[in-house]
């Protein structure tokens, strides 16, 4: 037996679930987070454009820079126009899933796998985005290392219009819609990595990368 068996074990035993009950555990944890009451929300409109302005505003609120295009197609051209603009090199490294775009025709040599410490770009997708913080919510997987958006020094995230959400807990709903069991890791990033411990004085990439740019596809 794995370590990871002998604790889960000992918190079923604690919890008094066995193969028996497991079923009704998960119909019980289901009922109570679809039927649970939220607590107070700013009000948001949900209307599509207007949902993505307050996620622009409030981005770069977090010091995040933030580009539209229309068209997914549009996107490598973007990148391309912002590494250009902070004088960083055209080569990146990126989630295998964004292999189908042409990097290579924009002029960008991109790789698609895990990101190593020297990578100095990592551009990612997001699971989805939350409107009301300007946050992004990332899914790791195979084709979604979390290490893209954790250590290269500039985060590049690419967010469909059509996956920002109003709130934090239709984020959350939306992942136990589409992903069942969530993945090993979730992380929520709003702009870049920041700390005050040092006299209260904020400081950018103190944790991670300490530029996050990112490219909103309207369409």
């Amino acid at each position: 037996m794995s370590s990871r068996d002998d604790i889960l074990g000992r918190v079923r035993a604690g919890l008094h679930r066995g193969a028996t009950n497991a079923a009704a555990g998960r119909e019980e944890m289901a009922a109570a987070l679809s039927s649970r009451n939220h607590g107070p929300k700013p009000a948001i409109d949900a209307d599509p454009r207007a949902l993505l302005e307050r996620f622009r505003l409030k981005s770069e609120q977090q010091s995040s820079t933030v580009d539209i295009v229309a068209r997914e197609a549009d996107v490598p051209a973007a990148i391309v126009r912002y590494l250009e603009a902070m004088k960083l090199p055209k080569s990146a490294v990126a989630w295998p899933s964004l292999a189908m775009l042409d990097w290579a025709g924009a002029g960008l040599a991109v790789e698609g796998r895990g990101a190593r410490d020297a990578d100095l770009v990592g551009i990612t997708g997001c699971f989805c985005a939350v409107a009301e913080t300007g946050t992004l919510m990332l899914c790791s997987s195979p084709d979604t290392p979390a290490a893209v958006s954790l250590l290269p020094e500039t985060h590049i995230a690419i967010v469909r219009a059509a996956r920002i959400l109003p709130y934090m807990e239709d984020a959350w709903a939306l992942a136990r819609k589409e992903l069942g069991t969530l993945p090993r890791a979730v992380n929520f990033i709003s702009g870049p990595s920041r700390t005050g411990d040092i006299e209260q004085t904020i400081v950018l990439g103190a944790h991670g990368p300490y530029r996050v740019h990112l490219v909103i596809v309207e369409s």
